[in-house]
């Protein structure tokens, strides 16, 4: 077989790929073997291995323990509908990271006061070690995960008020843009970057994916004035949804 000037192994893989692609190798069907691999394409053992190396990071294949490696069923991607800021009274964490109003989720949730890290403390514009109430959340969608979040809000602002924590007290369970509101705290504005990664494993192991799977990650930062208020990164499996921007045009 010619190829041109990619190196062997993306050669191979770009070949497989495409026969998983067009239905040449369908779902649940094994991945032809590394001896069948090294034979057809007339490479080494180091190549085939790294070809189906790379089909199991890009999530296409899936190795069984004793026998063998198999296309992956692939879903259909849905969407996480974004809308950016939305200033609507009862606005649940669900309802404030999932905007398409014909989604019913559950979440579950745990926070914790800790130290800001550099990185936490640069996007909430305070000090590295500062205190701040970080909440862990893991969001389902008809009970299946679909997306985690983890939040930070500076405790020099939310410390000793009734929105401290943000899943108990009077207003707990709603959005940040109505908790600070109770405290008078404005919310005005908001951002958000989007990146992928490859998933880390413990985030794998709650979204249900495999090493190697690439997730969406949502960096997202609420201010009042200028001044942010909350952060949090927003992680999403990237096989299995896909982020869909709203935005109002002013």
């Amino acid at each position: 077989m010619t190829f041109g000037e990619q190196p062997a192994y993306l050669r191979v893989a770009g070949d497989l790929r495409k026969k998983i692609v067009d239905g040449q190798l369908p779902p649940h069907t094994r991945l032809p073997s590394q001896a069948r691999i090294r034979e057809e394409y007339g490479v080494s053992d180091t190549v085939a291995l790294e070809a189906r190396k790379v089909l199991m990071a890009e999530g296409l294949v899936e190795g069984r323990s004793g026998s063998g490696t198999y296309v992956r069923e692939r879903p259909v991607p849905r969407r996480v509908a974004r809308s950016g800021f939305r200033p609507e009274r009862g606005a649940t964490p669900f309802r404030q990271e999932q905007a398409d109003v014909g989604v019913r989720g559950t979440w579950e949730s745990s926070s914790e006061q800790t130290g800001a890290s550099a990185s936490i403390a640069q996007r909430l514009g305070i000090d590295p070690g500062d205190r701040v109430m970080r909440t862990k959340y893991l969001f389902r969608e008809a009970g299946e995960p679909m997306m985690l979040s983890t939040s930070w809000e500076p405790l020099a602002l939310t410390g000793r008020t009734p929105v401290m924590l943000p899943e108990e007290g009077p207003l707990g369970g709603m959005g940040v843009v109505e908790r600070m509101r109770a405290i008078d705290v404005i919310v005005d504005n908001v951002t958000e970057e989007v990146g992928a990664r490859p998933g880390l494993a413990e985030e794998l192991v709650l979204l249900g994916g495999v090493p190697g799977h690439v997730v969406l990650v949502i960096q997202r930062t609420y201010f009042a004035s200028g001044r942010p208020v909350e952060t949090a990164d927003v992680v999403i499996p990237a096989d299995r949804y896909r982020a869909a921007y709203h935005l109002p045009v002013k």
